[in-house]
């Protein structure tokens, strides 16, 4: 049986790729270059494979999912709209994913820390979320 620093660090993740996928979502029929577009969808799709590993998990570990905070979500759904009646470009649109990446690996470092008991598997799941995040960032940066 999973230690409670193990089902924390689980949720954490699943909450926070939910909400990565929910910014996805919410930016895609903004974009206007094809590659750009692609690239979002192939993120996304990474997204959800992670979102499911940790559902298998919690599932295993006989937890639920965590949903992401409503306040959180609703700001960042915010955030987009405001951003995109502003300025809807692909400019834009990169840079508000690349905030997200930002926000998602503090986060991420931050339960990381907080659960530092958590149990080998999830914090390679951690260390997955990271390197996602990270290659985004990296690939984002054309589109500035």
């Amino acid at each position: 049986m999973p230690n409670d620093d193990t089902i924390k660090l689980l949720k954490e993740c699943n909450a926070g790729v939910k909400m990565a996928v929910a910014s996805f979502d919410e930016v895609m029929d903004h974009v206007q270059n094809a590659d750009f577009k692609k690239l979002l969808q192939e993120n996304c799709e990474e997204h959800k494979k992670i979102g499911d590993q940790t559902h298998e998990l919690l599932l295993r570990y006989d937890d639920e999912d965590k949903e992401p905070n409503p306040v959180a979500k609703a700001m960042s759904w915010m955030k987009i709209n405001m951003k995109m009646l502003q300025n809807q470009s692909d400019q834009e649109v990169a840079e508000i994913m690349m905030d997200g990446c930002n926000m998602g690996i503090k986060s991420i470092y931050r339960y990381l820390n907080q659960y530092a008991s958590a149990e080998q598997e999830v914090k390679k799941l951690v260390d997955s979320i990271v390197k996602v995040e990270e290659s985004l960032m990296k690939d984002l940066r054309v589109y500035l």
